[in-house]
């Protein structure tokens, strides 16, 4: 079985979703089907052996519809999904393509530009129309002369004529819609305005053709060319503001992308070579100067920089980088120049994943959206059927009181009205576009999300569990206090340390070095180093042995000290590292994991949002409890093995909490698959990322409220948009089936209609651009 997403031509409304799902899940070989209205892209699982995209498109060509085949395909049946661009030999527009935008740019602006020239072809015809029906319509009420013979006679005979050319030109998609629906019995959101816009031109052009015969029976000055021709503008006019909007909301991958660099510059043979991004290897060297984009992800081999990271991290500081450090694609070297070894290419870099993930989380489906599809799967079918009732209604029960004439008239009028103003696309736009805008808002932050089901989810969460190391703290020891005993300055006393744990491979033993080595404090050699197992070191440094350890180690050197000097710093979790002779302690330093600088700030924001914080963590308990205090976090678990992490998740899931994790190790795995949203610091391990539903990026705990508060206002969004489209759908359609009309008068115009129902859609997509604009 394989799982590949693409894009469809022709889908132009929600209900094209139902009939696109419905008609591929006949066709053999196809085990699941999942079309998204928003993205005009399909998700399709198939088996290779029974079938292919080609038969696939042919199966819904006929409806109008068809895949859109990546150029890679076309000759080789054997790509895979998520491939990067230069990766697969395709410009950045043909793989913005395969990447859920619908049509490559090209093709969608191209499809924009020829809707903008039948919409101004239009726009001057439904606005002279406008002007007709308005003077027909005040001058009945005696507010304007009325019209001269001539000038009536004019008008009656040149609208048949602009409602031919709009209905057949620029109505075409909807005459298509009609007919397929004659056809085939399929039908969309076209086929709504086709029939209703067909219907008011049929019905006047009969009047216009047999005007004398008809007198007596109807009233024949009654004509709808101006419904036809205003309808039909109004529904083009809202397409294509849709187009343009949703262009917008999917731009995220599109910046992405254009994030790639173009060339990369090698050394081959001993000499510089500018080549394609496509065609680096892994194991290349390659040379970046000052200002250039990093063309792939790799490790530093020679020289150092500052590396702008912002475009995949968010982090706005660049970041220094020297020899064994990793980078990646995409990033800029703002300073310096450096040589790097590629290690990932293509695919395999971040700039990639990140593209995959943002591309399947814009496709995905939230749970919320499943009402709104069953609605719009059913909704066209149900809207004819309740037109067709309406005009027989009001044949049946408006003759008696109205008369014929009238009744015909007022029955035509709810007829084409409910099939114009009923509009699912409201419905099937309200999830996810702002699904597609909070991803694509997400990745620019460095927040990425796998699909929209977590992202409904953290909107929930109430509980958030931290693990302490690599998430509340650094997750690497530092030298982060000093006492000095002897007569020794600060910066001997921190020598004869570093002197000594040179030689160790312990973390402490490297955070102290890395200490002397930022403040440039001389490293000695040392000779008869010997490691004491589990308790320190010794060595003679200048002639003078000198011993390094834990109190442990001084103990049972045999001289008294006094530990209540260190233990108010282990109970805050700090661990010593003390300096001794044979007769004395010279001084000790402390080592320990150091408090993110925005860890306490990320809690207090997180308790504003009503979320409770629980940090689990395999310190003691005196010292988990002092971090706890530090940053403000509610609730501590102390002496956590990896393995009662899960079980922590589920008791409190078992107390009806709604729990996200956040860890970086892979430790962490189990726990973040078990919780209700796992959120990975992108700076752990690949196997937690995997497992987790968010990944941040940098591995700063701000982003988790920044994810946070980003679910809050895409969920929003959607609810707002849901209630706007079903309030819409609901007042809509009894309005304009007359409903209202016994009591207070009230019957809505076609034209009305036409406007209120290309409104909708627009309304809905430019709710969810808002969310781009709001602040994390």
């Amino acid at each position: 079985m394989r799982t590949q997403t693409y894009k469809i031509k022709g889908m132009h409304c929600a209900s094209c979703a139902g009939i696109i799902e419905k008609s591929l899940k006949k066709t053999e070989g196809v085990k699941e089907v999942e079309a998204n209205y928003g993205t005009e892209a399909t998700k399709i699982t198939f088996d290779e052996q029974k079938t292919d995209p080609h038969h696939l498109s042919k199966e819904i060509e006929k409806f109008g519809y068809s895949l859109v085949i990546p150029i890679i395909q076309e000759t080789k049946h054997s790509m895979t999904s998520g491939q990067s661009a230069s990766d697969m030999g395709m410009s950045e527009s043909e793989h913005a393509a395969h990447l859920g935008l619908s049509q490559s740019k090209e093709e969608k602006l191209a499809e924009i530009r020829e809707m903008k020239v039948k919409l101004m072809s239009a726009i001057p015809i439904a606005v002279f129309s406008m002007f007709v029906m308005f003077w027909e319509i005040f001058a009945g009420y005696d507010l304007i002369p009325q019209m001269s013979y001539t000038v009536e006679e004019f008008f009656h005979h040149l609208l048949p004529l602009l409602a031919t050319y709009v209905l057949f030109v620029v109505g075409k998609p909807y005459l298509l819609g009609f007919y397929r629906f004659l056809r085939y019995g399929k039908a969309n959101m076209d086929t709504l305005i086709g029939i209703g816009t067909t219907a008011a031109y049929l019905y006047s052009f009969i009047v216009t053709a047999f005007e004398d015969t008809l007198r007596p029976f109807i009233n024949v000055d009654a004509t709808y060319y101006d419904v036809t021709i205003i309808v039909i503008t109004f529904i083009a006019l809202g397409k294509y503001l849709e187009s343009r909007s949703k262009l917008k909301t999917g731009d995220a991958i599109e910046k992405l992308l254009n994030l790639q660099a173009k060339t990369a510059l090698v050394i081959r043979s001993g000499r510089e070579v500018e080549i394609p991004v496509a065609e680096v290897k892994h194991g290349d060297l390659i040379i970046v100067k000052p200002g250039t984009k990093i063309p792939v992800d790799g490790v530093i081999t020679e020289g150092s920089s500052f590396v702008d990271e912002s475009m995949v991290t968010g982090e706005p500081m660049p970041v220094q980088k020297k020899i064994g450090d990793n980078v990646v694609a995409a990033t800029i070297n703002t300073s310096g120049a450096f040589n790097f070894k590629a290690t990932k290419v293509g695919e395999e870099t971040l700039l990639a994943q990140i593209i995959k993930m943002v591309e399947e989380a814009q496709g995905s489906r939230a749970p919320i959206q499943a009402l709104a599809d069953k609605i719009s799967s059913v909704f066209v079918p149900i809207v004819i059927v309740i037109s067709f009732i309406t005009l027989l209604a009001w044949l049946l029960f408006g003759t008696a009181t109205l008369g014929f004439s009238q009744a015909l008239s007022y029955g035509l009028v709810s007829f084409v009205g409910i099939l114009v103003i009923a509009c699912p696309c409201a419905l099937g736009l309200a999830t996810p576009t702002a699904i597609i805008v909070g991803v694509g808002k997400g990745a620019r932050e460095g927040i990425l999300i796998k699909d929209a089901a977590t992202l409904q989810k953290l909107y929930k969460v109430d509980t958030v569990i931290v693990d302490k190391t690599g998430t509340i703290t650094q997750g690497k020891p530092t030298l982060v206090d000093i006492e000095n005993f002897s007569d020794f300055s600060q910066d001997k006393l921190i020598s004869l340390i570093a002197s000594l744990e040179n030689k160790s491979e312990h973390p402490i033993a490297h955070a102290i070095v890395n200490y002397a080595k930022e403040k440039n404090i001389p490293i000695n050699n040392i000779s008869n180093f010997e490691s004491l197992k589990g308790k320190g070191l010794k060595g003679v440094v200048d002639g003078k042995e000198y011993y390094v350890g834990s109190v442990k180690l001084i103990q049972e050197i045999g001289f008294s000290f006094d530990v209540e000097k260190i233990e108010k710093y282990t109970i805050q979790g700090k661990t010593p590292v003390i300096l001794a002779t044979a007769n004395e302690v010279l001084g000790f330093v402390m080592v320990a994991d150091e408090i993110k600088t925005e860890s306490k700030k990320a809690i207090a924001d997180l308790h504003s949002l009503g979320i409770k914080v629980v940090m689990l963590t395999g310190d003691d308990d005196k010292a988990a409890k002092y971090m706890a205090s530090r940053v403000g976090i509610d609730d501590v678990f102390a002496h956590v093995l990896p393995q009662d992490k899960l079980l922590k998740i589920k008791e409190l899931q078992a107390q009806g909490k709604i729990v996200a994790m956040a860890g970086d190790g892979v430790n962490d795995a189990p726990a973040l698959a078990q919780a209700d949203v796992g959120i990975a610091m992108a700076t752990g391990t690949d196997v937690a990322i995997e497992s987790a539903g968010i990944t941040l990026l940098g591995g700063d705990i701000s982003k988790l409220v920044k994810a946070i508060k980003l679910s809050k206002i895409t969920m929003r969004g959607i609810k707002q948009n849901l209630f706007w489209a079903f309030f819409y759908n609901i007042v809509g359609i009894p309005l304009a089936a007359g409903v209202f009309y016994p009591v207070f008068g009230w019957l809505l115009s076609p034209v009305f209609a036409g406007f209120a129902m290309a409104m909708s859609s627009v309304s809905v997509v430019g709710n969810s651009l808002r969310i781009k604009g709001k602040r994390l």
